[in-house]
């Protein structure tokens, strides 16, 4: 994300747990990393480009968006080698329900 020209402070804790359920995040949609960017929740290797489309739209009833596992080629994901994914970051909101955002293979939209 600092590569993209987003701001990033850390924090590494001993449990995510309690973050992630005081963010919002659906227990199906969970992966590795969560953050909040302006409001908006993120959880896994969600490429900068959705987050830039979901702080430009701002969908109403929006909470986050989330890339469940850890899909190769996504950003942070790449394996030399080895054919990137196709994946979908998917949008939820406070009721948990959650729908596609965005397709990408790799760190590329399609």
């Amino acid at each position: 994300m600092r590569d993209e020209g987003f701001s990033v402070r850390e924090t590494v804790l001993p449990a995510l747990g309690p973050v992630r359920r005081m963010l919002g995040t659906p227990a199906d949609l969970l992966s590795c990393h969560a953050a909040r960017v302006q409001g908006v929740v993120l959880e896994g290797h969600v490429p900068a480009l959705a987050v830039r489309r979901v702080l430009a739209d701002r969908p109403a009833g929006l909470l986050g968006l989330a890339v469940p596992a850890m899909p190769v080629g996504a950003p942070g994901m790449e394996v030399p080698g080895q054919p990137d994914d196709v994946y979908d970051v998917m949008a939820f909101d406070t009721a948990g329900r959650h729908a596609p955002f965005m397709r990408f293979r790799g760190g590329r939209p399609i």
